[in-house]
């Protein structure tokens, strides 16, 4: 048997392994469930939360950003403090 046909065989045994593997934990239904979107709506409505879509500079987007992960909050929280602060005003 020639030297190619043995890389050959092992690359195939190799291949087939890969195949009969199992899905890793990261991926399929070990990884956790996700909301769906109108599950996620639900969650929010409950919490009397709703959509509102501005556009914004990107300048002050990348600081709003920046100070959201110096508090290491979400950006939802971010701009909510920065709202409720500037209407106090």
């Amino acid at each position: 048997m020639k030297k190619t046909d043995l890389y050959k065989n092992e690359g195939l045994k190799i291949a087939s392994q890969m195949k009969q593997a199992g899905t890793p934990n990261r991926f399929g239904n070990a990884a956790g469930t996700e909301l769906s979107r109108r599950e996620q709506r639900k969650l929010d409505q409950e919490k009397g939360l709703v959509a509102f879509a501005v556009k914004l500079d990107g300048d002050l987007v990348k600081k709003i950003h920046a100070l959201a992960q110096s508090r290491q909050e979400g950006i939802n929280e971010t701009v909510a403090a920065l709202l409720v602060r500037g209407m106090a005003d």
